[in-house]
């Protein structure tokens, strides 16, 4: 891998190596983007099947979490932890602690939280190294399991996709067919439910599917048969790159807005479902509402404050239809633009800075 060509290309800042012999830490720290503040992201471990394919997780992750904080209007830029390893063998304390020191001596230009394969308890041991860490339990003071709030930022930005297919916000009496009973999906279910939507539901384990016909009345399908579904609304909360060439004939819904991400298997069908005027909300702008609750724990944690923030993920998938109906673009190229423009201006803005602070400093000096 040309990891520098890679860097320059995509205009990355650092990656770190970590490794740490005695606890067979192996980790890759990329972080993307700073422009907007430090950068946030979570540490996933996996059995990846090469450190190249390591790498490059972390670098593509990376990116995305400078494009999701700048979307949700977080004052943070973009990074992400990989660490290589089975989660279900490989932990121990003095691996997490160990990489809370590799944090610790990034200075804070780094903050982590945890990711797939990781849980409270692994950044609980990262806390007791370093402060640069979000997602902690609750007696330190962090906002604890954030999949409710993530539910309730999906389904904020759910009603604004319904409003630009549908004239108004409302999903009571809408079709709703939701791919995946998740913590996160299942919490979306119950908001669905009692706004009086009809849900249809699959997953490949059964017993939150169960649930879910038990407790708000869904109707559950076959996981090959979610996507035919007769509905208004398909919601995909499960794997990603699940929109593609075979998916996509299959939908009958108006509005594709769920929690899963890289939801596009490829760009180009997000060209295509706009061009059948399927109303999508891009992944990563409507599933954010985690990491803008993990974000208010770096103020001290208040959690009508940190809601009220979410409530705005309403406002930007707002935005991106009407940058997307200006520019006659994609809403996944709105989204991407709704971030670069404000990177953009706040790049601006310190250049200027720097600008006027040399002139002051050179008419000082004659």
């Amino acid at each position: 891998m040309e990891l520098f060509k890679y860097m320059e290309m995509y205009d990355y800042e650092q990656t770190v190596v970590c490794q740490d012999k005695e606890s067979g830490l192996k980790a890759i720290i990329a972080i993307h983007d700073t422009t907007l503040g430090p950068a946030l992201g979570g540490t996933r471990m996996w059995t990846y099947e090469s450190e190249e394919a390591a790498f490059e997780d972390a670098l593509r992750l990376a990116k995305g979490m400078t494009y999701k904080n700048a979307a949700a209007g977080l004052n943070l830029g973009g990074g992400k932890t990989v660490i290589i390893g089975d989660p279900r063998k490989d932990k121990n304390e003095a691996m997490f602690r160990a990489f809370g020191r590799f944090i610790q001596g990034l200075n804070g230009r780094y903050i982590t939280a945890e990711d797939v394969g990781t849980t409270v308890e692994d950044m609980d041991l990262v806390y007791s190294e370093t402060e640069y860490v979000t997602g902690i339990s609750p007696a330190f003071g962090s906002s604890g399991n954030p999949s409710p709030v993530t539910a309730y930022g999906v389904y904020v930005g759910m009603k604004a996709a319904a409003k630009e297919a549908f004239g108004d916000d409302s999903l009571e009496g809408k079709t709703i067919a939701v791919q995946g009973v998740g913590n996160v999906s299942y919490q979306l279910c119950r908001h669905l439910h009692e706004e009086g939507a009809k849900l249809v539901v699959t997953d490949i384990n059964k017993e939150p599917v169960k649930k879910a016909v038990e407790e708000f009345g869904a109707k559950a399908v076959d996981i090959n048969d979610i996507y035919a579904v007769d509905c208004d609304i398909f919601s995909p909360c499960a794997l990603g790159a699940i929109i593609n060439d075979e998916t996509i004939p299959q939908l009958k819904a108006k509005v594709i807005a769920g929690a899963a991400n890289n939801q596009l298997k490829e760009t180009r069908h997000g060209d295509i479902i706009q061009d059948k005027e399927i109303v999508y909300a891009p992944d990563y702008v409507i599933n954010s509402g985690g990491v803008i609750n993990v974000a208010d724990e770096l103020i001290g944690y208040n959690r009508d404050r940190a809601m009220k923030k979410v409530e705005t993920i309403y406002d930007s998938i707002s935005k991106i239809f009407e940058i997307s109906k200006r520019d006659k673009i994609p809403s996944y190229v709105a989204a991407n633009r709704m971030a670069e423009e404000r990177i953009e201006t706040m790049r601006k803005s310190r250049r200027q800075f720097l600008t006027n602070g040399m002139s002051i400093l050179s008419r000082g000096r004659s």
